[in-house]
């Protein structure tokens, strides 16, 4: 062990505390950033998927956001309520229905990917494009380990 490395907390060391502390600086920045009634950020990633994936059904966004279908009621429920998306009949399966983003939906997500890539660009400003692309490599491995568990 070197000196350094025994004046480092043995915490310090821990892949997770590490994450849920830099996890806690980008939630706090993310909110100052969106400002006070802003989509939270489970809502916000909800919005943007069914902006980008138009006519995705509730269970393919469930899958995507890593979420129990039962825990999306509440995230479509409130973005129902706030005109920022409806459910659309989907052709062939009556059991099935879409979500699709209104147009203030559309708009509301384009401004808060606005406000979203602002508060990154400022919170991430120390990186490189190289560290931020390894950044998002290696939390998309860790994100991967949850595909094996349940596979």
């Amino acid at each position: 062990m070197t000196d350094r490395s025994r004046n480092v907390p043995t915490l310090e060391r821990l892949v997770g505390y590490n994450l849920k502390r830099a996890y806690m600086v980008v939630q706090g920045d993310y909110r100052a950033a969106l400002g006070d009634g802003a989509l939270a950020p489970r809502v916000f990633s909800a919005l943007t998927l069914v902006v980008e994936f138009p006519q995705i059904s509730q269970s393919d966004l469930a899958r995507r956001l890593g979420i129990e279908r039962s825990g999306l009621v509440a995230i479509v429920g409130e973005l129902e309520e706030r005109g920022l998306l409806e459910r659309a009949d989907v052709p062939g399966d009556k059991r099935v229905q879409a979500l699709v983003a209104t147009p203030e939906g559309t708009r509301a997500c384009n401004d808060a990917m606005a406000r979203v890539q602002a508060h990154e660009d400022r919170l991430l400003g120390m990186l490189t494009e190289a560290e931020r692309a390894t950044l998002i490599a290696l939390l998309a491995k860790i994100r991967q380990a949850e595909d094996v568990q349940a596979g």
